[in-house]
C-alpha cells in the first residue's frame, strides 16, 4: 500500500465534474473550473461519479473520467472519485446478490483505469451514507438504531470490495458526521468527516474528535465536505478553524451555478465573487473578530457629509417658472446615490448579500427608451426613493 501521509496540505473543492462534453468533446466548462481552481490555488478534486452512468456507457463514461482526473493532474490537481452516494437513498432494501455482482464490476472498471494514475489521491467509496431520507424519517425513534445498522453493514461491504480491487491506493468513506467515522474507522485508511456546524465550538470539536480518533487509530483525517452560508457554516470560518488545526479541507461548491448557487460556491461563471471574505480567508487573511478591530469612520474626511448633500440636491425640486419646475435627470439622481452606495458598501454598513451598487448598475443598464410613461414614472419614483434611503442610511450609521 501507498504510504499514508499528512494530508494538511489539501486545499480542495467538491464538484461533478466538469468533463469534456459526451456529444461534442467540448472543454469550455473543465477549462474554466480548472483555471478558478488555480487562481484560487486549490489543489485537489473531490468528484461524485455514477454507477447509473457508468452502465449506459461503460467504454466512454471511463475515457472521460480518465481524461479528466489526468488533464486535473497536468494543473497540479489531485483526484479523489466518489463512486457512490448515500444522499439519495430513499427506501433502502440490501442490494441482492445480482446487484452486488453489478457494483463490483462498475467498481473494478473505476479503479483499473484510474488505480495507477498519479493524480489520483485516494478512493471515497461512498458519500455521506446515513445522511438521507431513509435515515431522517426515523430521527429519535428506536428504528433509528436499526436503520443505522443496515446501512453499516452496506458501507462496510462497498468498502471490503475497494480494497479487495485495489490494495494500494488509499481509502476512505465522506461520513457526513464525525460520529459517523466510527462505523467505518477499521477499514479506511483516512478519517474523513464533513461539517456543516453552525457554532466555532461545534466545528472545533468536530475537528478534535477525529484528532482523538486519528491518535487513537494512527490514522491521518480530512473534513472532505464543508461550507454552507445556509447551515450558518460560513465558508471563512470553516478555513480559519481547519489552518488552526492544520487539518485538510475540501469546499462544497466552485462555481455559483445550478441547484446549489444560493447557499454554496466560491465564484460566478465569470470569475466575480459572491462574499470577498471567502476568497480572502483562501489564502490565509481572515476577518478580525477581535477587541482590536477597527471601526470604520466613514466621515473621517466629511464624505458622509459631501454624500448626503449630494442626494439632497439631486432630488430638490427647483422652481423654474410659476407653476412650474424641473427635476433632476436619473443618471444625475443615480451618481449621487452612488456616492452613498460606495460609502456605506465599503465601510460594510449594509448587507452584501445585494449590494445597493448592484441595483444602482440595473438601473443605469435598463432600457428606458422601452418603458410606457406609467412604467417610466414607477421606476423614476423608485430611484428617488431609493437615493433617499441611501443618504438617510449614511445619516444614521455616521451619526449625524
Amino acid at each position: 500500500m501507498k504510504p499514508l501521509s499528512d494530508y494538511s496540505h489539501i486545499r480542495g473543492i467538491c464538484c461533478a465534474p466538469a468533463m469534456p462534453d459526451p456529444r461534442t468533446g467540448d472543454r469550455t466548462r473543465m477549462n474554466r473550473d480548472l483555471e478558478f481552481c488555480k487562481r484560487l490555488n486549490l489543489n485537489s478534486t473531490r468528484f461524485w461519479m455514477s454507477q447509473q452512468a457508468y452502465e449506459r456507457d461503460p467504454e466512454g463514461y471511463i475515457a472521460r473520467v480518465k481524461e479528466y482526473v489526468q488533464i486535473c493532474y497536468e494543473h497540479g490537481i489531485t483526484s479523489m472519485p466518489i463512486l457512490w452516494n448515500g444522499n439519495p437513498i430513499h427506501d433502502f432494501t440490501p442490494p441482492t446478490e445480482d446487484e452486488w455482482v453489478k457494483m463490483e464490476v462498475y467498481a473494478k472498471a473505476v479503479i483499473d483505469a484510474l488505480r495507477d494514475e498519479p493524480g489520483l489521491l485516494m478512493w471515497d467509496v461512498i458519500n455521506e451514507p446515513m445522511c438521507n431520507d431513509y435515515m431522517n424519517a426515523v430521527k429519535g425513534t428506536d428504528q433509528y438504531e436499526v436503520r443505522f445498522a443496515q446501512l453499516e453493514a452496506y458501507v462496510r461491504r462497498m468498502t471490503k470490495i475497494v480494497r479487495s480491487l485495489d490494495s494500494e491506493n488509499c481509502i476512505t468513506v465522506g461520513h457526513e458526521n464525525w460520529s459517523h467515522c466510527r462505523s467505518s474507522n477499521d477499514l479506511v485508511d483516512v478519517i474523513s468527516f464533513h461539517d456543516y456546524t453552525g457554532t466555532r465550538a461545534e466545528m472545533e470539536n468536530a475537528i478534535l474528535q477525529c484528532k482523538q480518533m486519528s491518535e487513537e487509530l494512527g490514522k491521518p483525517i480530512l473534513n472532505t465536505e464543508t461550507g454552507c452560508v445556509g447551515r450558518a457554516n460560513p465558508y471563512d470560518v470553516e478555513l480559519e478553524m481547519c489552518a488552526k488545526h492544520k487539518v485538510g479541507w475540501y469546499l462544497f461548491l466552485l462555481v455559483h451555478e445550478g441547484f446549489w448557487s444560493d447557499i454554496h460556491g466560491l465564484v460566478y461563471p465569470d470569475g466575480t465573487v459572491r462574499d470577498p471574505a471567502v476568497i480572502a480567508a483562501l489564502f490565509g487573511f481572515f476577518r478580525n473578530r477581535t477587541p482590536e478591530r477597527i471601526r470604520v469612520n466613514a466621515n473621517k474626511e466629511g464624505h458622509a457629509y459631501m454624500a448626503v448633500k449630494a442626494v439632497e440636491d439631486v432630488l430638490r425640486v427647483e422652481p423654474t417658472t410659476l407653476f412650474m419646475s424641473k427635476e433632476k435627470t436619473i443618471p444625475a439622481i443615480l451618481e449621487a446615490a452612488e456616492y452613498c452606495a460606495n460609502l456605506l458598501e465599503s465601510a460594510e454598513m449594509v448587507p452584501m448579500w445585494d449590494p445597493p451598487t448592484a441595483k444602482i448598475m440595473c438601473w443605469r443598464n435598463m432600457d428606458w427608451e422601452s418603458l410606457n410613461d406609467f412604467q417610466r414614472r414607477e421606476e423614476e419614483w423608485k430611484v428617488r426613493q431609493f437615493a433617499y434611503e441611501l443618504s438617510q442610511l449614511v445619516r444614521k450609521n455616521c451619526m449625524f
